[in-house]
C-alpha cells in the first residue's frame, strides 16, 4: 500500500510513469466496474479510457494519496453514467464477463449471471462491495450516495439474490452474505 501512495506522490509531481504504474495496478479493478455499469466492451472501453485521462489531467488537485483508487473509480462511474446519458441506452441483462485474476472467484457460473441480472443500482454495489472488497464508506463516497442508500441497495441485492437462487437452485437454502 505504501508503494502505491508513493507511486501517487511521484504521478502528482507529473511522473508518467508513476501514473502508468498506477493505472496498472488497478485496470482489472476499473474493467470490471465499468463493465457492471455499461455492459458493452466498446463503452466499457471507452469510459475507461475517458476516465483515466481525466484522471491524468487533473491528478495534481487529489489531496489524499491514499484514496487514489477511490478517487479513479468516482470519476469512471461519472463516466460510465455520461455515456449512458448520452445514448440513452437502458442497461440490458446480459452477461458480465469479468476480467478475473483468479478463475475461482465465482464459484458457480449460476452465481455470476444472477448478480448480472440484478438492476444497475444494485449490480454496482454488489460489484463494489463484494467483488472490489471495497469498504461501504468508499462505496457511498464514489457512487456518490449516503453510506445507508448503499446499506439499503445492498440488503435489497442480497434478498434479490437470495430469492433467485432458491429459483435457480431449487435447494430451498437460504443464501448467506
Amino acid at each position: 500500500m505504501q508503494q502505491l501512495e508513493h507511486e501517487v506522490e511521484r504521478a502528482r509531481q507529473g511522473d508518467k510513469d508513476a501514473f502508468g504504474t498506477l493505472i496498472r495496478a488497478h485496470e482489472a479493478s476499473l474493467y470490471r466496474i465499468a463493465k457492471s455499469i455499461v455492459s458493452s466492451d466498446e463503452d466499457c472501453a471507452d469510459a475507461i479510457q475517458e476516465a483515466v485521462l481525466k484522471a491524468y489531467r487533473s491528478i495534481h488537485s487529489l489531496r489524499e494519496p491514499r484514496y487514489f483508487k477511490t478517487w479513479l473509480v468516482r470519476i469512471l462511474v461519472n463516466e460510465c453514467r455520461s455515456i449512458l446519458r448520452k445514448r440513452k441506452q437502458t442497461v440490458p441483462f446480459i452477461e458480465l464477463q469479468h476480467a478475473r485474476a483468479y478463475e475461482d472467484d465465482y464459484v458457480h457460473i449460476e452465481t455470476q449471471e444472477i448478480v448480472d441480472s440484478l438492476d444497475e443500482d444494485l449490480r454496482i454495489v454488489v460489484t463494489l462491495f463484494y467483488i472490489e472488497d471495497l469498504p461501504l464508506k468508499e462505496v457511498a463516497d464514489m457512487l456518490d450516495q449516503p453510506v445507508g442508500t448503499v446499506k439499503s441497495r445492498l440488503y435489497r441485492a442480497r434478498q434479490k439474490l437470495s430469492e433467485l437462487l432458491n429459483v435457480t437452485n431449487g435447494s430451498g437454502k437460504e443464501l448467506t452474505t
